[in-house]
């Protein structure tokens, strides 16, 4: 029979690999075994967190037969991570991955992006910020950006336009990098940027499975310290299917962020909603309606100052 300390090791290394494999249920098991902690006493420490959850939904969560979807059960989830001593988001980050909405069904809800398609996206990002030599903060601090999304007559995401405030972190600033990541099935080799105003376009980078394309605005200065600068530019799109959000996400607070979404005069989608996330594998909140301008068939967020999280506006056809 093993010795105690055996044991420990093998929980220990099969909650790792479940951890970075999942699925979501066996990483909860495993999880769960290696703590050695009944469901009953599972269910007691949420209490605690001001979670209720039965220990049925426990044990079917553990054998797969039923996923946290509803708000409530997103919250055990999180407290799951810290009861457990687990790495923050990892629960969550599996729930998401592993798709399937088997608590909360949804029939004929249009897909959006995965947990996996974004953290594709971000190593992929992230290699082709280093191809092009781009720190991490781009040495810029954001003041202001408004943008401005255009939907096209085929329901595609044909375009947007980004007008930016920045201020310059250190001397010798004197470029931009920016991001589009396209819908699914989107040819990034097929978009074009443009600057458009206070910049001048440099070397364009892509990544044709995830959709990424990164660009360089090459300034028409070298920033000093403290120094602020306006530019704009955009990218054209229309490469992909039928577009049914568009999101931004950001890394840290910041200043104000205004999102319009504009729609072809022959397809206007039958309403419109704004919402944000924490993350990409949380639960989105805060949906609020918004109205389609009937003259100008548009729609519109303003973020007085942006959170770290997501922040976008959904929409449904007929």
């Amino acid at each position: 029979m093993p010795h105690a300390t055996q044991q420990t090791d093998v929980a220990t290394a099969e909650l790792d690999t479940a951890l970075r494999g999942g699925p979501f249920h066996v990483a909860l098991r495993a999880a769960i075994a290696a703590r050695g902690l009944p469901l009953q006493r599972v269910q007691h420490h949420l209490s605690r967190y001001g979670v209720r959850v039965g220990v049925t939904s426990l044990s079917y969560w553990q054998q797969g037969a039923r996923r946290p979807q509803r708000p409530e059960s997103l919250r055990a989830v999180r407290a799951l991570e810290e009861i457990l001593r687990l790495p923050d988001e990892s629960l969550i980050r599996l729930l998401a991955e592993n798709g399937g909405d088997r608590e909360h069904p949804a029939a004929g809800r249009p897909a959006s992006r995965s947990y996996r398609s974004f953290v594709e996206a971000s190593g992929v990002l992230r290699r082709l910020l280093a191809d092009l030599d781009a720190p991490p903060d781009g040495g810029l601090q954001t003041l202001g950006h408004h943008e401005r999304v255009r939907i096209g007559a085929r329901r595609e995401l044909a375009g947007r336009e980004s007008q930016h405030i920045v201020r310059a972190l250190r001397d010798g600033v004197d470029r931009f990098v920016a991001v589009h990541h396209g819908d699914p099935g989107c040819v990034p080799e097929r978009m074009t940027v443009q600057a458009l105003e206070n910049c001048r376009t440099g070397r364009v980078r892509h990544h044709h499975d995830t959709g990424v394309l990164v660009a360089e605005l090459l300034f028409d200065t070298r920033l000093r310290a403290g120094d602020t600068y306006l530019f704009r530019y955009g990218v054209e799109d229309g490469t992909a299917g039928v577009s049914r959000e568009y999101v931004r996400g950001f890394d840290s607070a910041g200043g104000q962020y205004a999102l319009q979404v504009r729609f072809d005069a022959g397809a206007p989608p039958v309403r419109c909603h704004r919402f944000t996330q924490h993350s990409a594998a949380a639960p989105r909140s805060d949906r609020q309606e918004l109205p389609v301008s009937e003259r100008h068939r548009s729609v519109h967020l303003v973020e007085p100052r942006v959170r770290s999280g997501i922040v976008g506006i959904g929409w449904d056809w007929e």
